[in-house]
C-alpha cells in the first residue's frame, strides 16, 4: 500500500512537471524554400497544428504579404488564417476573425477565398473582409501541404496581430465545423510584425496552465486517491490487527479525494465558463456526475449507521456500489480528458501504468485475503480439546 502511495505522489509531481505546453515547436521555417521562389523577411514555427508564417510587412505603407503553410493535411481538411482586429479578444479569438479559407475540392482544383467569422457554429461562408486584400492565391502540394499567398492592407499604426489559424474537415465540397481539442482550440496568438515576437492571445498560456492543473487535480484525487482509498478498506479490514486504523486511512483517503476533486471540478467550471462556444458534453456530464455522487458519499459517511443497526446492511450495499461507481467513472473521465487535452503520450501511459498497476496489486489483495478469511472460517467450524488445541478428543 505505501509503494502505491509513493507510486502516485511520483506521477503527480512528474505531470506537474508538463505544465507547460505539451506541444513544442516545429523545425526551423527559415530554410523553407517557396516554388514561386517567393522571399519573405520574416518566419514564425506556429505552435499547434504543424503550421508556420511567412511574411514581409512595410509599416509605412501597412502593407503585409504573407505565406501560411499548413502541413500534414489531406484533400479532405480545409485549413484557414486570419486576423482578428480585437486585440483584446480574451475568451475566444474566433469571433470577429477576418479569415482566409483554403481546400481542395473533389474536381482536383485549389479553392481559397475570404470569409468573415461572426458566430461559433460558423460554416466558412465568403464574404468581405474588414481589410483589403489582394494577391490571394493557394497551392496544393503532393506533399500534403497546404499555402494561403496573400498582401493585407493593415492601418500604418498597427504592427501587432492577433492571428488565428485552424483545420477541419471538408464535406462535399464544403467546410464543416472544426474539432474542439486543445491542438485547434489555442491556435492563437499575437504577433508584432517588426519583432517577429510572439505571445499566447488573451491568457491563452494561463488557460493552458489552468488545463494541465484541472488534469493533475482531478487524476491524482479521482483517479488515484479513490481507488486507493477502496483498496484501504476492503483488504485491511479482513485483519483484525487493523480495526479500527484501517477505517481512519479509508476515511482520510476518501475525504482527501474528495476536498482535492472538487477544487479539480471547480477549475473544469471556471474553464467552461471562460470558453465560450466550446463544450465537451461527455466530459462535463460524467464530471457533475461524479461531484454529486461523491456529495452522497461524504454524507454517507455521517449517516452511517452502526453495525448492529438494521439499515446497516442496506447502507452498505448503496456505500459499495456508489464508491464503486464513482471510481469506474472518474477512471473513464480522466481518459475524456487525456483525449480533450492532448498531452504528450508518456503522460497518459503514466497514468496507464499506474491503473494497471493498483489493479495486480488489487488482484493479489483478493486472492491473499480470501485465503485468510476461508482459512479463519475453517479454524473456527473445527472442534476444539479442552486446552484450547484443534483436533478431537480421544
Amino acid at each position: 500500500m505505501a509503494g502505491m502511495l509513493r507510486l502516485a505522489m511520483a506521477f503527480s509531481v512528474l505531470l506537474s512537471l508538463s505544465l507547460p505546453s505539451s506541444h513544442a515547436q516545429t523545425g526551423a521555417c527559415g530554410n523553407y524554400k517557396f516554388t514561386s521562389n517567393k522571399i519573405f523577411t520574416s518566419c514564425s514555427d506556429l505552435p499547434y497544428l504543424n503550421s508556420f508564417l511567412h511574411w514581409t510587412f512595410e509599416q509605412s505603407t501597412g502593407k503585409l504579404q504573407m505565406a501560411y503553410r499548413h502541413t500534414g493535411i489531406t484533400t479532405s481538411n480545409w485549413v484557414a488564417w486570419a486576423i482578428n482586429p480585437n486585440l483584446n479578444s480574451e475568451s475566444s479569438a474566433m469571433l470577429g476573425a477576418q479569415s482566409l479559407v483554403a481546400f481542395q475540392q473533389s474536381n482536383g482544383t485549389t479553392r481559397v477565398y475570404k470569409s468573415p467569422i461572426s458566430s461559433y457554429q460558423t460554416n466558412l461562408a465568403e464574404g468581405n473582409l474588414n481589410y483589403v486584400v489582394s494577391d490571394l492565391s493557394a497551392e496544393y502540394l503532393n506533399n500534403d501541404e497546404m499555402i494561403i499567398f496573400a498582401t493585407w492592407t493593415l492601418p500604418t499604426n498597427s504592427t501587432t496581430i492577433l492571428q488565428v489559424w485552424q483545420q477541419g474537415p471538408v464535406s462535399s465540397d464544403s467546410p464543416s465545423v472544426h474539432p474542439t481539442v486543445a491542438p485547434n482550440t489555442n491556435a492563437k496568438q499575437t504577433l508584432n510584425l517588426l519583432s517577429g515576437q510572439t505571445a499566447s492571445s488573451g491568457g491563452g498560456g494561463s488557460r493552458i496552465r489552468k488545463k494541465n492543473i484541472h488534469g493533475i487535480l482531478n487524476a491524482v484525487s479521482w483517479g488515484v486517491l479513490m481507488p486507493f482509498g477502496a483498496m484501504v478498506a476492503r483488504y485491511l479490514k479482513v485483519f483484525k490487527s487493523a480495526d479500527p486504523a484501517w477505517f481512519y486511512l479509508h476515511a482520510t483517503c476518501q475525504t482527501s479525494a474528495y476536498v482535492v476533486g472538487v477544487a479539480g471540478w471547480a477549475t473544469g467550471l471556471k474553464l467552461g465558463s471562460d470558453s465560450t462556444g466550446i463544450q465537451y458534453d461527455t466530459h462535463r456530464n460524467i464530471g457533475i456526475t461524479l461531484f454529486c455522487l461523491g456529495t452522497l458519499q461524504v454524507f454517507a459517511l455521517l449517516l452511517r449507521p452502526n453495525k448492529d443497526h438494521k439499515f446497516r446492511f442496506h447502507w452498505n450495499i448503496y456505500h459499495h456500489a456508489t464508491g464503486y461507481a464513482v471510481i469506474i467513472l472518474s477512471i473513464v473521465n480522466i481518459f475524456e480528458g487525456f483525449d480533450i487535452l492532448q498531452p504528450e503520450k508518456k503522460w497518459k501511459n503514466a497514468y496507464i501504468g499506474l491503473i494497471i498497476a493498483l489493479g495486480v496489486q488489487a488482484a493479489l489483495l483478493e486472492a491473499y485475503t480470501w485465503y485468510v478469511v476461508l482459512k479463519r472460517k475453517r479454524s473456527e467450524k473445527a472442534p476444539r480439546t479442552a486446552n484450547g488445541v484443534n483436533g478431537y478428543s480421544a
